[in-house]
């Protein structure tokens, strides 16, 4: 009885086989573009999909976010400084028909337009933007790859610069310049200070001239202050309109030849 099933044996697997390649099961997260005798006969999927062998065929697209990392590139900046700057890019696919049919591999087309919009971009900037304004980098960026892979399907969601590496002499330059610049703002705050210093000081002197006692007032407090310090400085208060009347009898007794 055995030997009247091997005829059948043959059949029977070549048709297991032909039935496993035709069942693809695709994810949540996959589609599949179907080709049918080479042309595009539309975008299936998720779940199981029936694909007949050697007249169909099926490519699988992830739809994930992507993360691409993007390699150092050596970029020369506005003002003429030799950077290495690496960066992370973020996309993903939406349009799967595109992403296979306008493109031989997205993947590798992105990482490519990514690096040499990332040296174009930042080759337009001086070093102190691509410190201070990284934001702003990122979304000049993104905004330049997102345009240019909208025809493949391909979404861009984020763009990171990681790391800006400087090498030592530019490090210690920058150093020197960070110092001289705190100098700068400390010489300022304390030319503030004393103009601030200088001006309650004018007014403090207006308020004591409307008043003699005010004077004296301020006499007395100095010696209180000199007095609780260890000195052995004897200090005499003189009153200024004294000190003028001296002045104005000296210049009145002084010959009128000698006032020449």
């Amino acid at each position: 009885m055995i030997g009247d099933l091997i005829p059948y044996l043959a059949p029977t697997v070549v048709l297991l086989l032909i039935l496993g390649s035709a069942i693809k099961i695709l994810p949540e997260y996959e589609r599949g573009v179907v080709f049918f005798l080479g042309r595009f006969q539309g975008v299936k999927g998720p779940g199981l999909i029936i694909v007949i062998p050697g007249i169909q065929q099926i490519v699988r697209v992830d739809l994930r976010v992507i993360v691409l990392d993007v390699p150092s590139q050596d970029v020369i900046s506005k003002d003429n400084v030799t950077v290495r700057v690496n960066a992370v890019l973020y996309f993903r696919v939406v349009d799967p028909e595109r992403a296979i049919i306008r493109v031989e591999d997205f993947n590798s087309a992105t990482s490519q337009l990514a690096q040499t919009t990332l040296r174009s971009v930042l080759g337009k900037h001086d070093l102190d933007e691509m410190l201070s304004e990284r934001d702003k980098l990122n979304a000049d960026i993104q905004e330049i790859i997102d345009a240019q892979t909208e025809e493949w399907g391909i979404k861009v969601a984020n763009v990171e610069i990681k790391h800006v590496d400087l090498n030592e002499s530019m490090i210690r330059a920058i150093a020197r310049q960070a110092e001289a610049e705190r100098e700068r703002r400390a010489k300022v705050i304390h030319a503030e200070g004393e103009l601030q210093a200088s001006k309650k000081l004018v007014e403090a002197a207006e308020v004591m001239s409307a008043n003699s006692g005010a004077m004296q007032l301020r006499y007395l407090q100095t010696l209180a202050d000199m007095s609780s310090s260890n000195s052995s400085t004897i200090v005499f208060p003189l009153p200024m309109d004294m000190m003028k009347t001296f002045m104005e009898k000296q210049v009145k007794t002084q010959p009128s030849g000698e006032q020449g």
